[in-house]
């Protein structure tokens, strides 16, 4: 793995960060600002995004100087500060291109020295889905699950009533517990792991606005109300219970009632 450079004469940040290189992961170096911007597409892959992460901590190294690592999927895409950045023209940086040779050389001891991304530690719930809630949502997508320490939430619309008008919001609402054991989704969910300070606060399940998911049929086995609501003679249950004190050889063919 290594980072290319890109350059582009009298081109701004916009020109690169298109639906066409959704399939790649970006950082962006702001020398003003001391900040080093990840950008995670939305089609990238998972690992891709992995060594992204660890290219931009190679980044901070190699700069010598206090560079802040933000992810600039935080924010919608219309926000005010992702159009800050989107305009930003490219220009020549201090940051050099990170080659492969330089990557095999350092990883080994970088990744001993990141801390892992952990599962085990407890989260606050209610700080959790609160976090996530200010995360921007993904454009053309619905989220239907939302999971957060073992709990499973679906978006519930609320109402909410203020002086001069009514604003319906969407809010996670709690369904149930996951069962124990491991958890496979064979559905065309699109998945989103929610991390803050090296710590999973979350997994997000979305569809596509255009998709239609499966139907399940559940075979679940009813019951009728009136068999356990009326009551019976209790006479019919007592000489259910009592056995003759003879029973005959031909009780075969008798009748029985």
């Amino acid at each position: 793995m290594m980072t290319q450079e890109i350059t582009l004469e009298d081109g701004t940040i916009k020109d690169i960060l298109t639906n066409e290189n959704d399939n790649k992961v970006f950082l962006i170096v702001d020398n003003n600002l001391k900040r080093i911007w990840t950008y995670n597409g939305l089609s990238s892959p998972f690992k891709l995004q992995i060594y992204g992460s660890i290219l931009a901590q190679m980044l901070v190294t190699q700069l010598k100087l206090f560079y802040r690592v933000l992810t600039l999927n935080l924010y919608d895409r219309n926000d005010k500060r992702f159009q800050e950045i989107l305009n930003n023209p490219i220009h020549g940086n201090k940051a050099k291109p990170i080659l492969k040779e330089d990557f095999e050389k350092s990883t080994y001891g970088l990744l001993r020295a990141t801390p892992d991304i952990s599962l085990i530690q407890n989260v606050d719930v209610n700080k959790a889905i609160e976090y996530i809630e200010e995360i921007s949502k993904l454009e053309k997508f619905v989220r239907k699950f939302l999971i957060v320490s073992g709990t499973v939430y679906t978006d519930e619309e609320v109402t909410e009533a203020f002086i001069k008008e009514e604003k319906t919001i969407k809010k996670p609402l709690k369904l149930g517990r996951l069962n124990r054991g491991f958890t496979f989704f064979d559905d065309d969910y699109s998945t989103r792991l929610i991390i803050n300070n090296r710590r999973i606060q979350g997994i997000e399940l979305y569809l596509h606005k255009d998709a239609k998911p499966r139907v399940i049929n559940l075979n679940i086995p009813i019951f009728e109300d009136e068999k356990f609501s009326n009551s019976g003679d209790m006479n019919v249950l007592r000489n259910s219970f009592q056995i003759p004190d003879e029973i005959s050889e031909n009780i075969g063919d008798q009748e029985l009632d």
